[in-house]
């Protein structure tokens, strides 16, 4: 014989079982968007902005600090200061205190400074005067790119930009030159127009020439904004208040437009694998779609809940609520019977 139980127990136990149910349809209520939420979030992806196309990258090279073997002196005023440059040369005999330098630069497309790797045997010449026949770099001024397979130090001067550590220069390398010292304090320096020669000739670009003198080279200037024809340059003459001046010409590259790497071909076979897999999964789409019509309609309920949101968190609903309300509510009327 079974125990009968009083309906007081019934009642209990009925309504543990609503206070239950109630609580998990709270818990999938509370739950559900929370989980959606972060579900639902767009991936976030870094945007990478357009840049510049080089087709050599930036040659850098720190200038040399004091105790260093290319360090050579500054000037205690702070006016200026130098650095050892195995191409500079004293006149013999030393007639004056005329000194000079007669520099190339060569720049990416980018503005920034290079040695030339991508324009092997080339060579920038520069015609220079009677007055410079002595020094052996000179007459003319010969430069071979690349430079750091041509030369022990391809760069040795800081012509260009600022900082506040150093009296002249923005600290990093990035002319080539020859220096004269000891001409007389009344000649005159001249130069001719740069020559562009070898197998990647018309890869380079006169962009001019920054010339001063009889004063110090300020390297506050621009590169190419500041570079001027060579019929307002071509050299100097000194005077006995003025006994130096200084060169930089200017080249760029400007490299055909197939010189640089062609990646039509490798999107267009990317777009075609795209369409490709997109006819794969269509076509894996149709042949599921022919299994019958109760899963065409799973799959169709699938979509509706995806694009609700409500798919997404697997949470009760308000049937599946209201369903368990009903069966406490009727766990609670059969014990009161």
């Amino acid at each position: 014989m079974f125990e009968r139980h009083e309906p007081e127990v019934y009642r209990a136990v009925a309504g543990a079982v609503v206070l239950v149910l109630a609580s998990i349809a709270a818990t999938g209520f509370l739950a559900g968007p929370a989980a959606a939420s972060t579900l639902d979030a767009p991936a976030t992806y870094a945007s990478v902005a357009d840049q510049n196309v080089t087709i050599e990258d930036e040659y850098v090279e720190p200038v040399p600090e004091r105790g260093d073997t290319y360090f050579e002196a500054e000037d205690p005023d702070g006016n200026w200061i130098s650095y050892i440059n195995p191409r500079d040369r004293y006149r013999s005999p030393y007639l004056g205190d005329g000194s000079g330098k007669i520099c190339v630069t060569l720049l990416n497309e980018a503005g920034e400074h290079v040695v030339g790797e991508s324009v092997p045997n080339t060579t920038a010449t520069v015609p220079t005067g009677d007055s410079l026949e002595w020094h052996p770099d000179a007459d003319p001024m010969v430069v071979e790119f690349p430079l750091t397979e041509h030369y022990d130090r391809p760069l040795d001067a800081d012509q260009f930009g600022t900082t506040s550590d150093l009296p002249q220069g923005d600290g990093y390398l990035d002319s080539h030159c020859i220096e004269i010292h000891g001409l007389p304090e009344d000649e005159t320096v001249e130069y001719g127009e740069v020559e562009i020669d070898g197998e990647y000739a018309d890869w380079i670009e006169v962009v001019g020439y920054i010339q001063v003198e009889n004063e110090a080279w300020d390297t506050d200037v621009d590169p190419i904004a500041d570079a001027v024809p060579y019929e307002e340059a071509g050299g100097w003459t000194y005077h006995p208040d003025g006994s130096h001046g200084q060169v930089v010409i200017v080249l760029q590259l400007d490299p055909p437009e197939d010189a640089y790497p062609d990646t039509t071909e490798t999107d267009d076979d990317a777009e075609g694998d795209d369409e490709a897999g997109t006819d794969d999964e269509t076509g894996a789409d149709d042949t599921e779609s022919g299994d019958g019509d109760d899963e065409q309609v799973r799959s169709d309920d699938a979509g509706a809940d995806d694009a609700t949101g409500s798919g997404a968190d697997r949470s009760p609903g308000f049937g599946v609520v209201l369903a368990l309300v009903a069966l406490g509510g009727g766990a609670l009327l059969r014990a009161r019977r």
